[in-house]
C-alpha cells in the first residue's frame, strides 16, 4: 500500500508517492494540501538503486558498506527524482552548508570531512540571533536572471540543521583545511571544477547537460571565494568581514 502526500519546496509543490509512511514523517516540515505541478514515485527498484549505489561508493572508500534501512534509502530515492525533475525549473541540487545572516545566504562546500557544518556552525554562535541555518547538507538554489535563491529542505545532513525558509544567496566559499585563516574572491574558471563536483549530476545526458547549464549559471550569477580556515571561532569572522567588504567593494565601483 502506497503513501500519498504533497511537499512545498522550492516554490514549486510536489506530489510524492512513496511506500513508507516514514518517508512522509521525515517531510512533515515541509507538507502542504497545494495541487503538486510535479509528481513523483518510489518502486522497490528504487530502493535497490540506492543501496547498490551506497555500497558501491563505500566499497569505492576502502569502507565497509552501511547497512541502510529501505526507509532511509527511500528518502534518497525521492529527492534524487526531485532533483531531475526540478531542473526545468531553474532549480539545482547542491552539496553545501547555508547560512543566512540578516536574511542573507552565504553557501560553504568542499569535499566530504573538511568541516563545511562545523564552519556554518561557528557563524551561529559569531551572529546568534541574526544567523539561521538553512539547510545544512543538500540545498535547493534556485538560478535565474534575479539572481540566485537558496531553499530549505528536509534533506539537512547528519546533524538535521535546516529551517524551511528561502533567502537570497549572496556567495559560495569553498573551504580548505589550513592553520591560518585566510580568504580570496576567485573566479568562475577556479570555482568551476567544485562547482560541477558539489552539484548533482543526474546520468540521463538531457537531465545532465541542463544540469550544466545551471551550473554555468551559477558561477555567474554569485560571488565565489576560496577560505583557508581552522576550526576557530576567528574563521568565521575572516570569512564574513572578507565577503561582505568584497561586496561593499563593488557596489563602490
Amino acid at each position: 500500500m502506497s503513501v500519498q502526500f504533497n511537499i512545498a519546496i522550492a516554490g514549486q509543490v510536489i506530489g510524492v508517492t512513496a511506500l513508507y509512511d516514514k518517508t512522509r514523517t521525515f517531510c512533515r516540515e515541509y507538507l502542504t494540501d497545494a495541487e503538486p505541478n510535479l509528481n513523483v514515485a518510489v518502486t522497490s527498484a528504487d530502493i535497490a538503486f540506492e543501496r547498490e549505489k551506497s555500497d558501491r561508493e563505500a566499497i569505492v572508500e576502502g569502507n565497509v558498506p552501511t547497512a541502510y534501512s529501505d526507509e532511509y534509502l527511500e528518502t534518497l530515492a525521492v529527492y534524487r527524482k526531485i532533483a531531475v525533475g526540478l531542473l526545468d525549473n531553474g532549480i539545482l541540487l547542491f552539496h553545501g552548508s547555508v547560512i543566512a545572516v540578516d536574511g542573507e545566504a552565504y553557501l560553504f562546500t568542499a569535499k566530504s570531512g573538511t568541516g563545511k557544518s562545523t564552519h556554518t556552525w561557528l557563524w551561529k554562535k559569531l551572529f546568534g540571533n541574526r544567523a539561521t541555518i538553512v539547510n545544512d547538507d543538500k540545498p535547493l538554489l534556485r538560478i535565474d536572471e534575479h539572481g540566485v535563491i537558496a531553499y530549505g529542505t528536509p534533506w539537512d545532513g547528519k546533524h538535521h540543521r535546516s529551517t524551511n525558509i528561502s533567502c537570497s544567496l549572496k556567495a559560495i566559499c569553498i573551504l580548505t583545511r589550513s592553520e591560518e585563516n585566510h580568504i580570496q574572491r576567485i573566479d568562475k574558471k577556479t570555482a568551476l571544477p567544485m562547482l560541477c563536483q558539489q552539484s548533482y549530476r543526474p546520468s540521463d545526458p538531457i537531465a545532465l547537460r541542463k544540469t550544466l547549464a545551471l551550473i554555468d549559471r551559477l558561477g555567474n550569477s554569485v560571488r565565489l571565494y576560496r577560505l583557508w580556515c581552522n576550526m576557530e571561532p576567528e574563521a568565521a569572522q575572516v570569512a564574513y568581514d572578507g565577503i561582505t567588504q568584497s561586496e561593499e567593494e563593488t557596489q563602490c565601483k
